[in-house]
């Protein structure tokens, strides 16, 4: 009976915010409330409430400082420099610039937040796959998965609330599932790879007059390098040159 009524919670929760009929903050504080009345807690949902934040305080703190620091070293640009490093090194390749997508948000979802990761992973990978004709689901595919399996950090919510249902440290928790985590980027990776290739290959059949020839995937840049070569400079390689039209 609690398990449904935890899940009715959430969706009644859901609907509440996503139609707008309640603030977030409001919902999560009347919709618990009613339905622990509900569930029979009485006058003692009081002390209920006071007991839970207490276990939730070590818990609470960690959350706290998180967010805070990550925050801040996001607004002085924490991550600035390795977005740099890994859009100068992708190239035109769609099988790299997926697999960097990967990357990127693996490293940003250390601050255990998801908003950030796909804020950041979003404003810097989705010009580049609209510019290489690339499908932006395959940029919220790889990103929702790197996201997804570095959520467990110590500071991410499912790490945190399950520590404080179990009443452990958040360590005890977390230290045991490293093997895990470091497998689970492994398939991300390995997954974005696979993704990256079958993306190259659905271009060059899609798109035969950009990624036809094996190394316009090096040329294309907007179509920089084909109008310079097709501006009769004579400084183009052999191919570009010779190749009308392109």
């Amino acid at each position: 009976m609690l398990v449904i009524l935890g899940f009715a919670m959430i969706a009644v929760f859901m609907v509440l915010i996503m139609t707008k009929k309640l603030t977030p903050v409001l919902a999560l504080i009347i919709v618990p409330t009613v339905f622990g009345l509900f569930a029979g807690a009485g006058l003692g949902i009081g002390d209920m409430v006071l007991d839970s934040m207490k276990s939730m305080t070590s818990t609470a703190a960690l959350l706290m400082f998180a967010i805070i620091y990550f925050g801040l070293m996001i607004d002085v640009g924490l991550f600035d420099p390795l977005v740099k490093f890994i859009l100068r090194k992708l190239g035109n390749d769609p099988a790299k610039v997926v697999l960097g997508t990967a990357l990127l948000a693996a490293a940003v979802s250390l601050d255990g937040d998801g908003s950030t990761t796909f804020i950041l992973t979003t404003a810097a990978m989705l010009p580049i796959y609209l510019r290489l004709k690339m499908s932006p689901v395959v940029l919220t595919c790889v990103a929702g998965l790197a996201n997804g399996t570095m959520n467990i950090v110590p500071w991410g919510g499912p790490t945190a609330r399950a520590a404080t249902a179990l009443e452990i440290d958040v360590n005890d928790v977390f230290v045991p599932m490293l093997p895990s985590l470091i497998a689970g980027v492994a398939v991300v990776l390995a997954f974005a790879w696979l993704l990256g290739l079958q993306e190259r290959n659905r271009l060059r059949a899609t798109q035969p007059e950009i990624w036809g020839v094996p190394d316009t995937a090096e040329k294309f840049d907007g179509g920089a390098s084909a109008g310079s070569a097709g501006g009769g400079s004579g400084t183009g390689r052999g191919r570009t040159g010779g190749t009308p039209g392109v």
